[in-house]
């Protein structure tokens, strides 16, 4: 029967992963007059869990040609009063979930905003047993394609105030990095990607971090952590070699679905920028660097896949100055974003480049490493307009004391059950691994 109800119905949805829990939902708002669905962009749903598998606009695309949907118009945030205030509803539907946990509190705003207008809010019980969280997790055990991985970075960038990327050496710390979230005050954190380092690559093989660990390896070895995750990765390509070779190397990480490289601005045998003594480190001049990039966008071929410029002006005791025109010019040749290297334990010299480049007309997105000015809070980062924070070797770092502190206690010891309560069970690895 032809519904000819016309009492406005406002449903808030993701509808990343539809399943018969949104379809009761949707059939029951139907019932009750012309629903309209407020679609959560991506940054709304990245402010309370994970970015959504499916964009927008296809999400918008599903929900449009659903039989009980009369029209679907964003939500940008987790917060229905806006919309709720523009089409004043009669009613408003949700799965009774919401009662607690993280959306308790946009429960709360929906029931007073209602009163304002007599409208009702209307919450079916929740579909037992099926959750788009746990389809998802199925998803993950299939794993995910290239192209979806490689093109889900862009998105968070647009999506999220920061995106948070975290070193990974191994499979088993891409698990850690995929699977770890923490609410705190309300708000859901995570880790939004995993950072391919070659400082970490070359010590997982006990080598120096001079390039001694040639490209095939690294990406061979990166292979085992695309194996077992979905987030996106960002890889330390140092100064990506020469010209010739750099389009093999763009091409290799595109096919296996790296999101980005990042490419750094210093020429010879490498000396890792941390070092103090930066003795016979030489930087690129900016036109040939420019042709770095420049080869690297040419090669590159999707639109998705991001080349990332890293400045060492400031590394090898350079001006601001120097920085700012490298800048410039790294993203008139194509760069994506820029990354600004320093050395210093506090964040000055990255901040007065901030505040500089903020301004050009040139600006790209910021990424900052704040290896060395660690004392330094995100908030802080994110106020002088960095996008995108690298903690770029602190998952190698922690390993290394435990595993000597627990060699040691065997030594010491002569047994193991010494330091069983400071180590993780066998059963807890076990059921980290899918």
């Amino acid at each position: 029967m032809k519904n000819t109800k016309k009492k406005i119905v406002y449903v808030g949805l993701s509808a990343d992963i539809l399943h018969e829990g949104h379809i009761n939902i949707l059939k029951k708002a139907y019932e009750l007059g012309e629903v309209t669905v407020g679609l959560l962009t991506d940054q709304a749903i990245a402010s309370y869990k994970k970015i959504p598998h499916l964009s927008y606009k296809q999400r918008e695309i599903v929900l449009k040609n659903m039989k009980f949907v009369k029209k679907v118009i964003p939500q940008s945030t987790l917060d229905y009063r806006p919309n709720l205030k523009l089409l004043r509803p009669h009613y408003v539907v949700h799965g009774d979930d919401w009662k607690k946990g993280i959306q308790k509190k946009t429960r709360s705003q929906v029931l007073k905003i209602l009163k304002l207008w007599n409208g009702k809010l209307i919450e079916p019980k929740y579909t037992d047993n099926i959750s788009s969280t746990e389809i998802k997790k199925n998803i993950l055990k299939v794993g995910t394609s290239p192209d979806k991985r490689k093109s889900k970075l862009k998105r968070i960038i647009e999506a999220k105030e920061v995106v948070r990327i975290l070193e990974s050496h191994s499979a088993l710390v891409g698990l850690i990095i995929e699977d770890l979230k923490v609410i705190k005050k309300q708000k859901y954190l995570e880790f939004d990607g995993m950072w391919s380092s070659s400082l970490t690559d070359s010590a997982l093989r006990g080598k120096p971090d001079n390039q001694s660990v040639d490209y095939s390896t690294r990406i061979l070895g990166l292979n085992e952590i695309l194996d077992v995750t979905t987030k996106p990765i960002i890889f330390d390509a140092d100064n990506g070699g020469r010209l010739e070779h750099l389009p093999y190397m763009i091409k290799s990480l595109e096919r296996i679905g790296v999101s980005a490289a990042i490419i750094e601005d210093k020429i010879g045998l490498k000396k890792n920028s941390l070092f103090k003594n930066q003795s016979g480190a030489k930087q690129d001049t900016i036109a040939q660097f420019c042709k770095k990039i420049a080869k690297a966008k040419e090669t590159k071929i999707s639109d998705d896949f991001m080349i990332i410029a890293r400045i060492e002006s400031f590394i090898l005791g350079k001006d601001l100055k120097d920085a700012i025109k490298r800048a410039e010019a790294y993203s008139k040749a194509g760069a994506d974003a820029i990354l600004i290297h320093s050395k210093e334990t506090d964040p000055s010299q990255v901040f007065s480049f901030a505040k500089k480049f903020s301004k050009s007309q040139y600006f790209k997105p910021m990424v900052a490493v704040p290896s060395s000015y660690s004392k330094t809070y995100e908030k802080e980062l994110i106020k002088h307009g960095f996008k995108i924070i690298i903690y770029a070797n602190h998952m190698m770092r922690a390993s290394y004391p435990s595993m000597v502190e627990v060699a040691k206690s065997i030594l010491v010891n002569e047994r193991s059950y010494n330091i069983e309560k400071k180590i993780s069970s066998i059963k807890e690895i076990i059921n980290l691994i899918r």
